[in-house]
């Protein structure tokens, strides 16, 4: 199972929970299974978070790959300008 941690500034809609595993195969079904479990983070994800699988941040990867092993991280999404 893969490896997820959620940033601070999500636990509000996480119940506090920042860490968990979960067997998802990518970007996408992370984010439905989070929205499921915490219908409350949902509006979060949608509004654009950044993932970092296994050190690689990535903007906009909903069809990225989440190997079993892989370290996931959610962070708010970085601005450009």
């Amino acid at each position: 199972m893969a490896r997820i941690t959620l940033s601070s500034s999500l636990a509000p809609f996480t119940e506090g929970v920042l860490e968990l595993e979960l067997d998802v195969a990518n970007v996408r079904q992370l984010f439905q299974t989070l929205g499921e479990r915490y219908p409350e983070l949902r509006s979060q994800l949608e509004s654009g978070v950044a993932v970092a699988i296994d050190n690689e941040i990535y903007q906009d990867a909903l069809l990225q790959p989440i190997a079993r092993d892989s370290e996931v991280i959610l962070i708010p999404k970085i601005a450009g300008g």
